[in-house]
Order: structure tokens, then C-alpha cells, then sequence
């Protein structure tokens, strides 16, 4: 989910294999929506497809000077209503069934908050964390090379995702820009202030959530001040989601990474956390905290619970021991569809990642915009662009849980669904 766009952000848990397949998890999802929103089976058929997938191997010499070869994905799902947009992650686990439903995810991410925009994912299959930065930078130009034939600013434009930065959107930049003789800012999002880079994108994703969380907050009568809040995954979304929180008086409670997790009573101060990992590199160990694992900080009792690692956090497994009030989705894919009907049964309200997490790839497109334009606004007028944006969405996604008396992420669902439905029945079939 991030563009999760992508909350830019590092890998922060497992990913456990026995868990449903991703690809699944999100066709059905969509049929949920399609099944209330009565679309007809050739719409279905069309929505329900990659538009395309590309699989590419690719050598790089390692320093030892044994030549890798490595796996990447670009997949687009639907670009019937602008072009692709998500986000690249460099991760062991990398598969195309994965890619395809981030895919997926962007495209009704992108239309849930009403962006020109289509899904697509990247990825490739490689552990960063083992590789030096002039090694990342060699796989990072010879990928972005492979799937040239695919990017553009006006055809699909990648961002940042697990385990990669600006720093890598930076890389992609120069490739694309190099073999087409022209500087392109506008071919990535999530690039770094000194080439076309957005004031407000580090934080979009983390900003984004919270906005969502202070309206459901206002439609529950819940006060912010003194909740207590658990974030999973202390990498760029979660960090700044347990920072923005804290500053609008919320308690946090929990907090982890992929060293462990930690909890205290009298609350984790967010700031202290992110120098002390900073220095130590893990979060684990801070002075006045206790270790728990990973499923225990799931449990923690809290008001509201951010999971904003990576998918398949919350199954039919542990969803009953939930006791978080507001589960807000920084991340993509974290919650499975039965654990959705236990929540929703259990009267959990659930903020679904295609609308929790859509700030990272709504200040994306406030950034390919400037980029086009070559006009740069302030911070102060993206955040409130942001604002205006998130708020809108959650109040469309919010009428139509009432009106149809469905959970938020079948309303978010049907919201997004139903726009690429329209687009796509207004376009037409070509020929």
C-alpha cells in the first residue's frame, strides 16, 4: 500500500510465506466491491487484469567481482485513468504475484483520493541490506535500463518504496535522463529537494494517515489527547505517523522495527526513539522500555493500532485479540479479508491502506505537477493541498460505509472501483 507510495520506508518485518498470496488477497477484495457495486462480468474481467507485466533478469558485478544475475518486476495494472504510478522495493521476498497486487492497490489508492492517476508497482528480487551503495547504485541503473521501455513522465512513473529513497529515485532520474539526452524530473516522485523534489513528501504518507486518523476520531467522539497509540514498523511512515501523534497529544505506547518491538506503560517518546535508534541502529534496548515480540505489540491494549511495516500483519490468527479502537493502515496489505470481518464483527474501525496511505502518492502528484510546470510551492501549501485531499476522500469513503452499510474498506473499495468503472465504460473498448 506505502505509495506504501508508497510509504517510503524500510523493511520492518518478515514476510511470512505461509500467509495467503497477495494477488489473492486482492481479487478479492475487489470482488467484494464488485459484487455490491453490481458490475457486470465483462467489467469485471477488465478490472480484474494486469494491463501488462514485465519480468526482467539483469547482471550486476559484485565486489568480489562474481557477476550476479538479479529479478525485477514493473507490472501495470490499469492506466485507464492517467498514467501508472507506484512505487519500487529492492527485497528478498520480492515475487510477481506481490508486485501485481501492489499494482492493484495503486490503482484504487490513486482513485479512492481522486488523483489522474493509473497503478503500477516495481520491484526487485535482492537483499539491500548485504550490498554497498556503489552496488545498489550499479542494480539501480541497469534495472531502471530494463524497464525503460515502460517509464515516462507521461506513462508510468515510479517513487519510492521498501528499501529504497530519494537517493535511488535520484538514480532512476539520471539513467532515464541520460539515454533520452534531456534532464526528465518528472519520470520519479520521492526525489531528493536539489532536482525536482517536493517540500512535505518525506512526511506525505506519515501526514497523510493522521489526517484520516483526527476524522475518524471526530466521527467516533474519540479524543486524540491521551490516546494511546501502537505503530508497527518504525521505518519512514511509522516514525513520522508516532511523531505526528505524539505532537497532537496522543500517549505511544509500542513501537518497532525489524530488531524487535518495545513498549512502555508511560509512554516511548518518538523523538528520543529515533535518535536512539539512529545511534544503535534498532529500537530495541531503549532506556525505559520493555522487548515484546512482534505479536504481542500487535495485541498491545491501545486506542489505535498503525501497522506500517509490510503485508500480512493482521489474520484471522491474532484479529480477535485486537483491542485497538481505530486500526489505521500506513501500511499496504497489512490486515487479510477475514481478519477484515472479524474486525468490522468485533466493531474495530478500520481506516483501509488505500485511504490511509494515499498522502505519500498524493504529494507525489503535487511534485510531477511542479516538476512539469517547473513551478515550486511552499510546504505550507502542499500540506494544506494534502489536508483538503485526505479529508474529502475519508468523508466520501465514510458516506458510503453508511449509506451501504459496509465496512470502510468495502466503501473505500467501492468508491475506487466505481471511478475506474465509469473511466473505463466512458473511454470505451479500442478498437
Amino acid at each position: 500500500m506505502t505509495e506504501k507510495e508508497e510509504p517510503v520506508k524500510t523493511s520492518t518485518a518478515v514476510i511470512d510465506h505461509t500467509q495467503r498470496d497477495p494477488w489473492e488477497v486482492a481479487l478479492e477484495q475487489f470482488s467484494i466491491a464488485a459484487d455490491r457495486l453490481h458490475i457486470d462480468p465483462n467489467m469485471r474481467r477488465i478490472l480484474s487484469t494486469t494491463q501488462r507485466e514485465l519480468t526482467v533478469h539483469f547482471p550486476v558485478r559484485m565486489a568480489d567481482g562474481v557477476v550476479q544475475v538479479f529479478t525485477g518486476y514493473r507490472v501495470q495494472h490499469n492506466t485507464t485513468r492517467g498514467p501508472g504510478k507506484g512505487g519500487i522495493r529492492y527485497h528478498p521476498s520480492v515475487t510477481l504475484n506481490e508486485v501485481k497486487a501492489l499494482a492493484m492497490w495503486m490503482t484504487w489508492k490513486c482513485a479512492v483520493v481522486g488523483i489522474p492517476y493509473g497503478g503500477a508497482k516495481g520491484g526487485v528480487v535482492c537483499d539491500p541490506k548485504t550490498m554497498s551503495a556503489q552496488q545498489l547504485e550499479t542494480l539501480t541503473r541497469r534495472y531502471t535500463t530494463e524497464i525503460e521501455l515502460l517509464i515516462g513522465p507521461d506513462r508510468d512513473i515510479p517513487a519510492p518504496d521498501v528499501n529504497t529513497n530519494a537517493q535511488t529515485m535520484a538514480w532512476i532520474m539520471d539513467t532515464y535522463s541520460m539515454h533520452h539526452g534531456y534532464t526528465a524530473l518528472a519520470v520519479v516522485t520521492g526525489k531528493p529537494l536539489s532536482i525536482g523534489g517536493s517540500e512535505g513528501r518525506n512526511e506525505a504518507t506519515a501526514r497523510g494517515a493522521v489526517y484520516t486518523i483526527i476524522e475518524s476520531a471526530k466521527h467516533l467522539n474519540m479524543d486524540l489527547e491521551g490516546a494511546r497509540v501502537v505503530v508497527q514498523g518504525f521505518g519512514n511512515a511509522g516514525s513520522f505517523s508516532a511523531k505526528l501523534m505524539a505532537e497532537l497529544g496522543a500517549v505511544i505506547v509500542g513501537l518497532s522495527d525489524t530488531s524487535g518491538a518495545i513498549t512502555s506503560g508511560k509512554g516511548l517518546d518518538p523523538n528520543r526513539v529515533d535518535a536512539y535508534k539512529r545511534e544503535t541502529g534498532a529500537v530495541t534496548g531503549f532506556p525505559g522500555s520493555e522487548k515484546i515480540s512482534n505479536a504481542q505489540l500487535l495485541e498491545l491494549d491501545c486506542d489505535i493500532l498503525i501497522p506500517a511495516a509490510i503485508e500480512n500483519q493482521i489474520g484471522e490468527h491474532n484479529a480477535p485479540r485486537i483491542k485497538a479502537k481505530v486500526v489505521a493502515e500506513a501500511a499496504n496489505g497489512p490486515t487479510s479479508p477475514e481478519a477484515d470481518r472479524i474486525l468490522f464483527d468485533r466493531g474495530v474501525f478500520l481506516i483501509p491502506d488505500i485511504l490511509c496511505n494515499a498522502g505519500g502518492v498524493t504529494v507525489s502528484y503535487f511534485e510531477w505537477v511542479q516538476d512539469l510546470q517547473n513551478l515550486f510551492w511552499r510546504e505550507a501549501t502542499i500540506n494544506a493541498r494534502l489536508k483538503e485531499v485526505m479529508v474529502k476522500s475519508f468523508n466520501d469513503v465514510l458516506e458510503t460505509s453508511k449509506k451501504h452499510k459496509v465496512d470502510m474498506r468495502t466503501a473505500a473499495y467501492m468508491v475506487a472501483v466505481g471511478r475506474v468503472a465509469e473511466a473505463t465504460q466512458t473511454r470505451g473498448i479500442y478498437p
